[in-house]
């Protein structure tokens, strides 16, 4: 019975050593190289060997493949020899099983070693393998590497073997493949679902992947919303524009729109102004950056990171400008778009209890149009501006000032706050007597 124990306790260890090839193989396999070789710079030397057994699979291939036949052979040939006769002695006294007690107990054995194979010699250790590739690579290399020196001639013999059967069946060698756009993909949402990742990240990453698909007239703002402005202009009506407008850039052109010059800031303009120097368009402009339409998100954000610019015009295929985009733009195709400091602040449009309206009079026209029942602006008097702030400048017909009121279409607009020269807030109510479209003071 101890000589049996024994036999079977020899069986075990031989189907681990299979399991123990099995496992090092699918874990080198699977290991992410990336990983092994940022541990190899920093001077793991088991990372190394680990990475130099992942890079030539004949040899690494080879050595798992002999010690797995070996250990079967071993095992299939002690199974059959030894257990098998002893197994037989007890069938032999079973009388109808007698005649053929040697056939069932070697079936018997097969059955059994077969299975603890698949089990104990391939399946769990696998599994073991895939569950941690990296670190059971890190605890196996050294070890599948002497084994590799330690049978060098018969690897190499095998090695060979291979890559003449496979010239003969015009095989290649196929080289490392890239990682692919879908498989970032996968191992973010991955990444997500296992906690590694939060989702505004793999937003951002899904986001980055998509900016090579992404055109500039796809971040652009159009022509229509560009408030240009003309070098030759005197500095009122230049500031004019700039009060009423509420953007920080506008292009300066010479003679006709397409023909632009060069970028002013706000920036620059106030900076003279507090400096007490007369604020000249022609000598606080900068040379702009042009670039086509079709030009991809990338593209343009190289074209950024190149020239130091955080705006540029947009130009169609006939060289006229039909927008404008800034680096903001970008970032918002990156992380979704985001509102001010301003308007997190506040809100646009408020309607308060007395039936008034209070509204930040950077806000569109239209939106405007919406809000108050009854109020629509026909275009010809829509076209010349955009904002809340433009239609009351134009309905005064100058820079307001605070507590002045602009009556039109049965509503009485009250600046309550400015912004420098820029109208900040206004108060809307209900005219209390209707009448014609007019300007108080």
């Amino acid at each position: 019975m101890t000589v049996v124990i024994t036999e079977v306790l020899v069986l075990l260890l031989l189907l681990v050593a299979n399991g123990v090839f099995a496992m090092t193989e699918i874990a080198i396999v699977s290991a992410r190289k990336p990983r092994l070789r940022r541990l190899a710079e920093q001077g793991d030397s088991r990372a190394r060997v680990a990475l130099e057994l992942a890079e030539s699979p004949n040899r690494f291939l080879s050595t798992v493949q002999l010690g797995i036949t070996l250990v079967g052979i071993f095992a299939g040939a002690f199974g059959g020899a030894t257990l098998a006769e002893k197994l037989a002695q007890p069938l032999g006294q079973i009388a109808w099983l007698a005649p053929y007690a040697k056939q069932v107990s070697l079936g018997l054995v097969v059955i059994a070693i077969t299975y603890f194979s698949l089990v104990i010699g391939e399946l769990v250790p696998k599994r073991i393998g895939l569950g941690n590739p990296e670190g059971i690579a890190l605890v196996m290399a050294k070890f599948m590497n002497r084994l590799s020196v330690l049978t060098a001639p018969l690897i190499t013999f095998l090695s060979k073997s291979t890559e003449v059967l496979l010239r003969l069946f015009g095989v290649k060698p196929r080289p490392d493949a890239a990682v692919t756009e879908d498989e970032v993909r996968g191992l973010m949402q991955e990444g997500v679902r296992a906690g590694a990742f939060n989702k505004v990240e793999s937003h951002i990453i899904h986001s980055a992947l998509d900016l090579d698909r992404l055109s500039v007239r796809d971040l652009m703002a159009p022509r229509p919303k560009i408030i240009f402005v003309n070098k030759n202009d005197p500095h009122d009506v230049i500031w004019h524009k700039i009060v009423v407008s509420g953007h920080s850039h506008f292009p300066v052109y010479e003679g006709q729109r397409d023909n632009v010059v060069g970028i002013v800031s706000v920036k620059s303009i106030y900076a003279n102004l507090a400096a007490g120097t007369t604020a000249r368009t022609a000598d606080l402009m900068t040379k702009p950056l042009i670039v086509p339409a079709t030009q991809t998100a990338i593209q343009l954000l190289d074209a950024f990171k190149q020239t130091g610019k955080h705006l540029a015009l947009v130009t169609d295929e006939f060289g006229s400008i039909v927008g404008l985009v800034a680096l903001h733009d970008v970032m918002e195709a990156l992380v979704g778009e985001f509102p001010s400091l301003e308007e997190r602040a506040r809100p646009e449009i408020k309607k308060r209890d007395d039936g008034s309206w209070l509204i930040d009079a950077m806000i569109e026209i239209e939106r405007v149009e919406a809000a108050l029942p009854g109020f629509r602006l026909s275009d010809a008097q829509n076209k010349d501006y955009q904002t809340l702030a433009g239609f009351v400048v134009k309905a005064l017909g100058r820079v307001p000032r605070e507590g002045e009121t602009v009556e039109a279409q049965g509503y009485v607009f009250e600046i309550l706050d400015m912004d420098g020269h820029r109208v900040d807030k206004v108060l809307v109510m209900p005219a209390k007597t209707p009448g014609s479209d007019r300007a108080a003071n």
